[in-house]
């Protein structure tokens, strides 16, 4: 037996796809490379760099609850069954049973005697596996395993991420709606104070609709910014697997954006591909459609068959302990097909071409791996940027806005001036608070792009892992 399932399995083995990955980001502005340890350790939990304790929970609880995760976890445990069941076609299969019969005859044929039979005993049978086909099968089940624990990590990934990107939403709303809340305030002042002036007779109507207009515009903004932000509540709701009703206060309270910290450790992209759990989960697959085109060569070949049975049968119950009770057989078998119109080897055929799609879908996501660092790369960059440029701006915009109202209060200069200066103040203000969220976006889709928010040194962490180029 030994000697018939070490023979050499059919198909191609397995060869780990070669990328040619670059060996340094291209965004000349991008952080500098960090050592593997260093950047494991700061992409495992990266939600923790905001210090932000409500970010840091929504997220903890969203990698417990969330539905996406339960069910990757259920494909997990099937991948799991599935090759433990693999395995079983390596070994013999053996049953036991035991019968007791009794029969009578026809007086024309047998006397009308009644007959007892009693019956017990084992059977067992055994295909070897000589030609590798189940052999395959247990290495593509394998393959299938490790694709699924990548395949989880990946869902944590992306359900980390997508937390953290609506948390942003949510205080990115919050932050707009108190701009909006404190502009229409000063607007209203001066909206008053223009009424004021015009019961004097200092100014005409048409100051005060412009006024009135100004007002009234940051007014309708409100309940836009009001549905934005309720809408983010409730995708950070059903995210957790929770109604939106449920959520707690803390998303409820206004807090500040997420400040985003000054460097990351990004490494070498291919450090990056070996951490990407998509990327692991493609290759895999690639893994697994390989042997698959063993499994199915492996039915081309002919199949032997091994079985045997030992047991006793007695016409009593008091004889069937005896030694002329046993009974046993012994038997061979090989099988083979004849002639079948081409369809194993069309099943090879087909089984190569899904092999051929494993890896183009392994390919793309190695280059889209790639694509997403370099675009988070230069988002992140050009997005602090921009906040630092805006904040310089808003404040630039309120002096004018106060210097401008100074004056016409005083009558030097013309109303438009004022309502000019206000909507830049509400414009830059709320361009500001836009800056801010994209440079914290930008930060949470660099942290994923570079596969981070989970730890390859847990126990399962060798499952699945890229094989050394």
């Amino acid at each position: 037996m030994v000697v018939l399932a070490g023979c050499a399995a059919v198909g191609p083995d397995y060869l780990a796809p070669r990328v040619d990955a670059p060996s340094a980001w291209h965004r000349v502005d991008s952080p500098a490379p960090t050592s593997t340890g260093e950047q494991a350790q700061d992409l495992a939990r990266w939600w923790t760099h905001f210090a932000d304790p409500v970010l840091a929970d929504l997220v903890e609880r969203a990698l417990i609850a969330s539905p996406d995760v339960r069910t990757a976890q259920a494909r997990l445990r099937e991948a799991r069954a599935r090759r433990s069941l693999a395995g079983t076609e390596l070994y013999p299969s053996a049953t036991a049973a035991a019968s007791v019969s009794r029969s009578r005859g026809s007086r024309e044929t047998g006397g009308g005697k009644r007959v007892e039979l009693y019956e017990a005993g084992f059977d067992a049978a055994w295909e070897p596996d000589i030609f590798g086909g189940s052999r395959r099968g247990v290495e593509a089940a394998q393959a299938d395993l490790e694709q699924a624990l990548a395949s989880l990590e990946a869902t944590r990934v992306s359900l980390a991420a997508e937390i953290a990107l609506n948390y942003v939403d949510v205080r990115g709303y919050q932050a707009r709606l108190d701009i909006a809340r404190r502009n229409l305030a000063s607007q209203a002042q001066t909206l008053q104070l223009t009424r004021w002036r015009a019961q004097a007779g200092l100014v005409g109507a048409l100051d005060v609709e412009q006024a009135r207009t100004v007002t009234e515009q940051t007014r309708a903004l409100i309940p836009l910014l009001e549905t934005g932000l309720a809408q983010a509540q409730d995708r950070i709701a059903t995210l957790l697997g929770a109604t939106p009703h449920l959520l707690g206060p803390e998303l409820v309270a206004p807090g500040p954006i997420p400040s985003a910290q000054a460097r990351v450790a990004v490494g070498i992209p291919a450090e990056t591909l070996r951490r990407r759990p998509d990327v692991r989960a493609a290759e895999r697959r690639v893994a697994a459609e390989t042997a698959r085109i063993g499994q199915v060569e492996a039915a081309r070949y002919p199949a032997f068959r091994l079985s045997g049975s030992i047991g006793l049968e007695a016409l009593s119950l008091g004889a069937l302990g005896g030694s002329a009770a046993l009974a046993r057989s012994l038997a061979a078998g090989v099988s083979g097909v004849l002639f079948d119109a081409g369809r194993s080897r069309h099943q090879v055929e087909v089984q190569a071409a899904v092999r051929e799609q494993a890896l183009a879908a392994y390919e793309s996501a190695v280059l889209t791996a790639l694509q997403e660092v370099e675009d988070a790369l230069v988002a992140l960059s050009n997005s602090r940027e921009r906040e630092t440029a805006l904040a310089a701006a808003a404040e630039a915009a309120r002096n004018a806005a106060l210097y401008a109202l100074q004056r016409y209060s005083s009558g030097l200069i013309d109303f438009q001036v004022v309502l000019d200066t206000q909507r830049s103040v509400l414009t830059v203000e709320e361009s500001g608070a836009l800056a801010a969220a994209d440079s914290a976006a930008a930060l949470i889709r660099l942290y994923k792009a570079l596969g981070g928010g989970w730890s390859m040194s847990g126990a399962d962490a060798s499952v699945g892992a890229l094989p050394a180029r």
